[in-house]
């Protein structure tokens, strides 16, 4: 039994199918109720097969990098093959483990290991075509070959493969948990809207772009590489972007899956940090990533009797009272701040203690419903959860299909189910934190 639990999810799987499969083809050897044993502890593995995606966010320097640690432990500490990836730029991960960490996962303790993403390795294996066009035209443009290669690399395009990343762990299911402590709020918000403002582009522009350029360029490549002194971009170039965006729809039914993704949004007892993680819920429900807890850290404990400290202690007893309701019905758990760092694995000990006790971290703390759609007789109602939002920040379009939902810089192009898609929006109204889109038909 040790030795099954210690193969990967996938290869668990496989193991246990042909054990079953055997005993039932050989009855004559094994008995019945081993054949039930065996396929009821398939089963029960088989219910664990889908990995379980974390992601902990908040405002920079708020300690998720600590929670996510000590929530990797207490995963690990139950069994479950555990990895906490950083995707955060500015890694601290290996600071709070106290080791070194790498681009490849490096085993922590039984069970549990650890990864910094390196996003240039990332941007080679996945992005390496392009990359190498892009210098060839800066090249041929008069760059010399150091600064044309920097340049290849486009502004914001170490933080989109953090993604490419997550999924492949996901795809290849050899962990159980995926913890991702990932990049502040503001960057991590606009890592999570790729999929859906990708799609908006790749939709309109790029598909028809890639048709016309296959079909010209046998025609124009002669004429085009003597004057420009570069080739236009091969197939494979011309794939791999619309290659990514695939892998990133797919992403995208992962982070939107609430039984098996949630966010976690770590705060402190403060007014910014707490109107931050405010704003970062309401935006995750737009764009349908659930969030399952609050985690409210560094306050300040009762033993702390410090003249110096009391103002600052009233304060965060008023902040503590607004982070549980205005989050209500989220889940709240609360972290002391503590009289030392949290670096090393002691440290993390203690804080695993304190936020989970005896409980699974790896459960769904509080399922969001972020979207339903409600019909009413003939029409329909589209319905957005959006926490602590006033109507009067959100802008919303209908183009054909598509409900444009605007709230500040942050649009969600959503394609509206076929119910929905042929009828006209008729008034919205904000009830209960949800926005609610009332679809009629045109007569």
């Amino acid at each position: 039994m040790a030795y099954i639990l210690s193969l990967t999810a996938q290869m668990r799987h496989l193991l246990c199918a042909a054990i079953v499969i055997s005993s039932y083809l050989q009855l004559n050897v094994v008995k019945t109720d081993t054949v039930k044993k065996l396929l009821h502890f398939w089963l029960k593995v088989r219910g664990n097969e889908i990995m379980r995606v974390i992601l902990m966010t908040g405002k920079g320097g708020v300690g998720k990098t600590s929670v996510a640690a000590a929530t990797g432990l207490r995963c690990a500490e139950l069994g479950y093959k555990t990895l906490v990836l950083s995707t955060d730029p500015a890694h601290s991960l290996a600071d709070s483990f106290d080791m070194e960490l790498e681009h490849a996962p490096r085993q922590v303790r039984p069970n549990l290991w650890g990864a910094e993403l390196d996003a240039l390795m990332e941007l080679e294996g996945n992005w390496g075509a392009v990359k190498r066009y892009i210098t060839e035209v800066l090249q041929a443009r008069g760059l010399e070959g150091v600064e044309a290669e920097e340049l290849a690399i486009l502004p914001g395009m170490d933080e989109i493969f953090s993604l490419v990343r997550m999924k492949r762990h996901y795809d290849e299911g050899e962990y159980d948990v995926l913890i991702i402590d990932s990049a502040p709020t503001g960057t991590a918000l606009r890592l999570l809207s790729l999929p859906e403002v990708a799609g908006w582009y790749m939709r309109r522009f790029y598909k028809p772009f890639e048709a016309v350029s296959a079909a010209l360029r046998p025609l124009v490549e002669p004429l085009f590489r003597p004057v420009a002194g570069f080739s236009l971009p091969t197939k494979e170039v011309m794939d791999a972007p619309y290659e990514f965006y695939e892998q990133l729809v797919e992403l995208e039914k992962v982070l939107t899956d609430t039984t098996t993704t949630s966010v976690r949004l770590v705060t402190n007892p403060e007014k910014m940090v707490i109107k931050e993680s405010l704003r970062a819920h309401a935006y995750l429900s737009l764009y349908n990533v659930g969030t399952d807890l609050v985690i409210a850290n560094r306050i300040i404990p009762d033993s702390v009797q410090d003249p110096f400290f009391q103002r600052w202690k009233d304060q965060q007893q008023q902040y503590r009272h607004e982070i549980h309701e205005n989050f209500r019905p989220l889940p709240v758990r609360e972290i002391p701040l503590y009289s030392e760092e949290m670096c090393g694995i002691a440290a993390l000990e203690r804080l695993k203690d304190t936020l989970y006790d005896d409980t699974d971290p790896a459960q769904v703390f509080y399922k969001e419903n972020t979207l339903r759609v409600v019909q009413q007789g003939n029409d329909y109602s589209l319905e957005v959860y959006l926490p602590g939002i006033p109507k009067s920040q959100v802008e919303l379009s209908k183009s054909a299909d598509e409900l444009n939902i605007r709230i500040g810089n942050h649009r969600r192009n959503l394609v509206l189910p076929q119910a929905l898609a042929a009828l006209n929006p008729s008034g919205a109204k904000m009830e209960e934190d949800y926005l609610k889109i009332r679809f009629a038909s045109a007569s």
